[in-house]
């Protein structure tokens, strides 16, 4: 699957030897909703390169340069991987359900003081256009508010 790239397309730095175990794995890049099909190179378990789908509908095998870095975030030592909540000077990782749970009564109690007007809502264009679209939904209806936004339109 290794192949001379273009000009714009990263050649990478990652080295292994012919005896890891490899893998490659259809998925759709992270980058924009607009979801272009990629083929991850995975060795040993570790995403180590990133190729397009010649047979995706949507990008028809071409990848803009995020696309062609997207296996690099997946292993960082940066990565969130929980949600946090902020307790002093630090961070502790809490479960999903209770990140929902604190959000939605924090969210609660902004709009039963202050309105729902008070509560303002900021979307991404790495989500899916029927994310955005129950995103929206959520700010309208749930809060009763128009204030919402979308990062593509800055």
């Amino acid at each position: 699957m290794r192949k001379k790239r273009g000009a714009i397309s990263p050649t990478g730095s990652v080295h292994w030897s012919e005896t890891m175990a490899v893998e490659f794995v259809r998925t759709i890049c992270p980058y924009c909703g607009t979801g272009c099909g990629l083929i991850l190179e995975v060795r040993d378990g570790i995403a180590v390169a990133t190729h397009p789908d010649r047979d995706h509908p949507v990008a028809k095998g071409h990848l803009c340069i995020k696309g062609w870095t997207a296996h690099e975030f997946v292993h960082h030592t940066e990565r969130l991987t929980a949600p946090l909540v902020k307790r002093g000077d630090g961070f502790e990782k809490i479960s999903w359900n209770k990140a929902i749970a604190l959000a939605v009564r924090k969210l609660g109690e902004v709009a039963d003081m202050y309105g729902g007007s008070a509560i303002g809502g900021f979307s991404s264009a790495k989500c899916t256009n029927e994310e955005n679209y129950l995103f929206q939904k959520l700010i309208r209806a749930g809060f009763g508010t128009n204030n919402v936004d979308h990062c593509a339109r800055l």
